[in-house]
Parts: C-alpha cells; structure tokens; sequence
C-alpha cells in the first residue's frame, strides 16, 4: 500500500464547524439558519494553540469537518467568513507541518443523525449545489496541494450506485481543475466497513478509500440521548465486556436472541471479525490507500473500558498499515454524541494513557 506523508494518525475536529449544536432538536425551519451565537463560537472556539496542542500530543494530521450550511448563505453564494475561517485553519496547519483533510461532514440532504424530507440523492440541485461547494473549495486551496478533499461523512443507508454515481461526477469535476488533488471517499451506512465491497474503485491514484469503526456500538454510543434504542437500554457497558448484556440488547431492542450467539466475550476477536471486510478490501485493491476516518467512544463510557477498545481498534489498523483519524479533539457540551479526548477547561488528553494508546503507542 502507498504511503502519504503527513498521513499515519490524525486527529478529528468536530465541535466547531459541525455539531456545534444539534439540528435533531431544532424545528424544520430553524435547521438551516446560523444565529449570531453560532458565529462568535466559531470565532472563538478553536484557535492556533489547539493546532500547536494537537501537533504536540504526536499527531501529524487534522481532519477537519465543517456543515454545508457553515460555508453557503444560499445556493452557489458563499460566506467569506466562515470561509476565512478554513483558510487560516489550513494556513496554520501548514504552518506546523500538519496534513489536512477538510471533511464535508454534514451537507444539506445528507444529515447522518436526524430524517430529511428531501434527501441529496433525490435532488438534482441539491446534488449540483454539493458539487459546486467543493469546486468552489477546489478554486480556493488550488495552490495548497497538501490540502485532501473527503467528499462527504458518513452518507446513509441507501442504494451504493447512488452515492458512488455522485462520488464519481464530483471527482471527474475537481479533476477538469485539478488532476492530483487527494480525494476521499467512504462507502454508504455511515461509512460502514461491510459496505466497502460496494464502493467504486476508480482509476486514478490520487482517490483514497475511507471507512469507519463504532462497533458494537451497544459499548461506544451506550446511553446516548441521540439513538432510542441506547437509550432506551440506558446501561453502563464494559469493554472488554460481558456478552450477557450485549445479547440482552439485542433481545429487548430488536427481539433477537440470535446476535452475538458466536461469541463467549466482548473482545478483540469481535474488532477482528468486524474489521475482516477492511482487510479483504487492502487484499483487493494492494494498489489503493484505506484510511480509518473516525472510530471512538463516547465520553461518560468509563475510561478504562475507552482506553482498551481504543487499543483494540488501533492494534488492528496497525497490523494491517492503516493509517487512521482519532474521534475526536473536543465536543460542545450540547453534543448527544460527545466523543471528545480532551479535558474540555485544559484541553490534555483525559488520561496519559490514552494519549499514547490513540498515538499507537503500546
């Protein structure tokens, strides 16, 4: 597999141009407007001694997710300070030796946590408007080729040629402008890594492939006030865990008393098995880059379990040469989905260990 330098362990940044609140709580006609709290959060809520702290934990990319609505007033018509906000953003990476890949990580049609009435993959303009955002991206950072592209976060559950027809008509557009920019792209269902068999895999080497981990996710997402159905649970779970209760989950959610019956234990046997179709996909495509975009746990999971799922993952990426992103730096506090390694009043990582477990460092 190819090398990319500046490419090995990256850090998320969520919290500031995406999930700065949460649109599931909003009513229709409110999702899409930014309020004058919106802009002085993003003027103030990430600045260049997180770059610096980021950079000093031992990382050496960012991966920085930003919304749609952030970076567009209104269709085809773009805001220049939010703008400016990315461009410095990259100007400082650059200025610390950090790679960057700007993360369109929520576009209009394409929420990942709450239903749409008009989906991006029903719209011809709503896909047209997305391909016009990352042209118009493509025009700003044409002299930084350092900058990557991934084209969309976690895209839902819908039918694969969909989403692989508009990768392709994007990619073949930033190519009439660029012919070795870093594009990203993941496959459908959040980006799930069964789904990597459906991706298209183009002909061109400057595309790389991108898939994430949050299985099980009864341990990573336990008690989330954003899913019903681990709410619903509202229990603690271990990592390595008992599969009792993971086998409990499933009978009371879904009256299944068949998940997990393979099983005896909660361990790095399941991460393996759950990671088997990215391995398959690097024995497949030797040629192709496989990047581990996001993988976490959520924050009021208890530490020790986080630290050894988060050892789990990475021993596995690392023995297959993936490089991977870490979800993520730091959440807001209204995130029903807070991820977030760092303290949120001194912004360290919560604990030593767990910075040198997410720096593969064991």
């Amino acid at each position: 597999m190819n090398k990319i330098e500046n490419f090995s362990r990256g850090m998320g940044i969520g919290g500031w141009l995406t999930n700065y609140k949460r649109f599931n709580v909003l009513p229709d006609d409110k999702r899409l407007c930014l309020t004058t709290g919106d802009y002085e959060h993003f003027d103030t809520y990430i600045t260049e001694w997180d770059v610096i702290n980021i950079k000093n934990m031992g990382f050496d990319h960012i991966r920085l997710g930003f919304d749609q609505i952030v970076l567009e007033t209104e269709p085809y018509i773009y805001n220049e300070r939010t703008m400016r906000l990315v461009e410095n953003f990259v100007s400082l990476c650059e200025k610390h030796k950090l790679g960057i890949i700007l993360n369109l990580h929520k576009c209009i049609g394409n929420y990942c946590d709450i239903e749409e009435s008009i989906t991006l993959f029903d719209n011809n303009e709503l896909q047209e408007r997305f391909i016009a955002l990352w042209l118009e991206l493509e025009k700003r950072f044409s002299q930084n080729e350092s900058v990557m592209f991934e084209l969309l976060n976690e895209v839902r559950d819908i039918e694969p040629n969909l989403w692989n027809d508009l990768a392709e008509k994007t990619i073949n557009a930033i190519r009439v402008l660029n012919k070795t920019r870093k594009i990203i792209v993941g496959p459908t269902c959040w980006n799930n890594p069964n789904k990597l068999h459906a991706l298209r895999i183009f002909d061109d080497e400057n595309v790389i492939y991108t898939f994430h981990v949050y299985d099980p996710s009864e341990f990573t997402h336990q008690r989330s006030v954003l899913h019903w159905k681990h709410l619903y649970y509202n229990r603690k779970m271990e990592y390595p865990g008992d599969i009792e209760k993971y086998r409990e989950f499933y009978r009371l959610v879904y009256n299944n008393d068949k998940a997990y019956s393979h099983i005896d234990v909660m361990d790095i046997n399941y991460m393996r098995e759950i990671l088997e179709p990215a391995r398959n996909f690097i024995k497949e495509n030797p040629d192709k880059i496989l990047w581990c975009g996001e993988f976490g746990t959520i924050r009021h999971a208890d530490i020790n379990s986080r630290e050894n799922w988060m050892k789990d993952v990475i021993t596995i990426l690392k023995e297959n040469n993936i490089p991977y992103s870490v979800w993520n730096y730091l959440s807001t506090p209204n995130d029903g989905n807070r991820f977030s390694l760092v303290d949120d009043d001194n912004r360290k990582i919560l604990t030593p260990n767990l910075e040198k477990i997410i720096k593969g460092e064991f």
